[in-house]
């Protein structure tokens, strides 16, 4: 995938969802691995002549897990002229005497990004989920909790303040490898010692197998997402599907 492309899917997902407005100051969360990566790309370069003018902000959480260099990233969001800043936390101590980390550890991995955030002034944080991460959720909400549910392009945080936007939501996570294939960024290897262990990993390698068995199955069920009429979802602008 091209650089062409991937502004255009995510400029796509911004106007219908109408992600950013004017004046918007939006941190990017970036874990170091190659979605979010990809994000901060996107934005920055959507930033250069986007019509509604926003500012960004990377912000990485450190979990502690050992040593985590996160000096290339600095100097990708430096050549991308966007602040950066990292958050030091002590998440792996506390979420490793848990029964089920995972949970605990997400919740504490937000709860330090939306401070810090609000520390920068910022009324909007993205994240990096992209049309596998909706479906691999949605079948997690389905086979776990008994409800079709999936992330919404689009969630206001009344208790921060915040709104949480999801710009990649177009793009397939096939996209986002052919692009950093051809683009290479400076990915982290993620430091948890449960990646590779979860019930997202479970799935993720059972649609895999579904697509493969049944070919086209993640593009429908994508679709069915678009169309669901979940209730936290906002109106598409134009109510179309991307290719």
């Amino acid at each position: 995938m091209k650089l062409q492309k991937l502004l255009s899917l995510t400029r796509q997902a911004v106007e219908n969802y109408q992600l950013i407005e004017q004046g918007d100051k939006i941190a990017v969360g970036i874990s170091g691995g190659k979605d979010s990566l990809v994000l901060l790309l996107a934005l920055s370069n959507l930033k250069k002549f986007y019509p509604k003018k926003f500012e960004l902000y990377g912000i990485t959480v450190d979990l502690g897990y050992g040593s985590f260099d996160t000096s290339k990233i600095s100097k990708l969001c430096q050549s991308l002229d966007v602040p950066y800043h990292v958050v030091k936390t002590e998440i792996s101590a506390i979420v490793k005497t848990e029964a089920k980390p995972c949970s605990l550890c997400a919740k504490l991995r937000k709860g330090a990004l939306n401070q810090k955030a609000l520390e920068l002034g910022c009324n909007k944080v993205a994240f990096a989920h992209h049309a596998d991460d909706l479906i691999e959720t949605l079948l997690l909400s389905l086979l776990y909790e008994g409800r079709f549910h999936s992330c919404s392009p689009v969630t206001y945080w009344s208790h921060t303040k915040l709104t949480l936007i999801r710009p990649l939501i177009y793009l397939k996570e096939a996209d986002i490898i052919g692009f950093v294939n051809k683009n290479p960024l400076p990915i982290l290897v993620n430091p948890c010692p449960y990646e590779g262990h979860t019930r997202r990993t479970y799935v993720k390698d059972m649609l895999q197998q579904l697509n493969k068995d049944i070919p086209g199955c993640k593009n429908r069920l994508f679709r069915a997402i678009l169309s669901g009429n979940f209730e936290d979802w906002p109106s598409s602008s134009n109510g179309k599907e991307t290719s």
